[in-house]
């Protein structure tokens, strides 16, 4: 898969959580743009002095082919106080411009894998690959009976991104579990995500719940870098190898 140059032009934005914006774009060249989910983009921009720069983002696009001209890019854009990035987006108009590059990555679900379950963590914008990961998660539900655990770490129920659709995925796929996991807030009583699969704390603290095995589970790691290091290592106590947990952590820069 080749890594490529090309212009991303901004369809539509919108808030899903009150410091995380949702961004549509599509290909200003008329060219696909041929991923896997799981893999990211990066965005080109300067600095005020005129030095180059550029953020990455993973792919929220949920697709299940190679994406034709004209096909969305999605991505999630956390912003960060004073950060260049931040000003970018903020100040991008529906229909303008900017250069991206990729797909890089290889933060993916494998097609070789024979396991019985996957545990998929994340926190903040690092669920955003496990959106893109949907529709194929459902192909290996079906195909192979595959159980499914994703847990998820957000601070209060504003801040659950993508939330709705997790739990839409979940009530369609018996086999799929959404675990959100809340650190500050729960949700309030009647709310959508007040259900039994939510939990009070970091996600960490509640991996042995789930009795991770080695026979039978690959994990994916994704998101705040504590988080990852944390539960990579609690991973490895219950016996998993290196193998089969498949991290990628993301920091906020400015």
């Amino acid at each position: 898969m080749a890594i490529q140059h090309f212009p991303l032009k901004l369809a539509s934005r919108r808030m899903i959580a009150p410091s995380v914006g949702h961004y549509v774009f599509v290909r200003d060249d008329g060219q696909p743009l041929d991923y896997i989910p799981g893999q990211f983009i990066q965005v080109h921009f300067t600095y005020a002095d005129g030095s180059a720069t550029k953020r990455s983002y993973s792919l929220a696009t949920q697709h299940d082919h190679a994406m034709g001209p004209g096909e969305a890019v999605e991505i999630a854009v956390s912003y960060v106080p004073g950060g260049a990035a931040t000003a970018l987006f903020e100040g991008l108009q529906i229909g303008g411009t900017l250069e991206a590059s990729g797909p890089f990555g290889r933060f993916c679900l494998m097609p070789g894998d024979t396991n019985a379950r996957y545990l998929l963590i994340g926190t903040g914008t690092g669920v955003t690959p496990y959106r893109a990961m949907l529709p194929e998660l459902a192909k290996l539900i079906a195909q192979r009976n595959v159980e499914v655990v994703l847990l998820f770490g957000a601070r209060t129920p504003d801040e659950l991104l993508y939330g709705d659709e997790f739990r839409a995925f979940a009530d369609a796929h018996p086999n799929f579990r959404f675990v959100p996991c809340f650190s500050r807030e729960l949700p309030a009583a009647g709310s959508p995500h007040a259900h039994a699969d939510v939990r009070h704390g970091y996600v960490q603290n509640f991996l042995a719940e789930f009795g991770p095995n080695a026979a039978g589970d690959i994990a994916y790691l994704c998101g705040n870098p504590n988080m990852v290091d944390a539960c990579f290592e609690a991973l490895k106590a219950f016996g998993l190898p290196v193998p089969q947990v498949r991290r990628e952590k993301y920091v906020s820069s400015k």
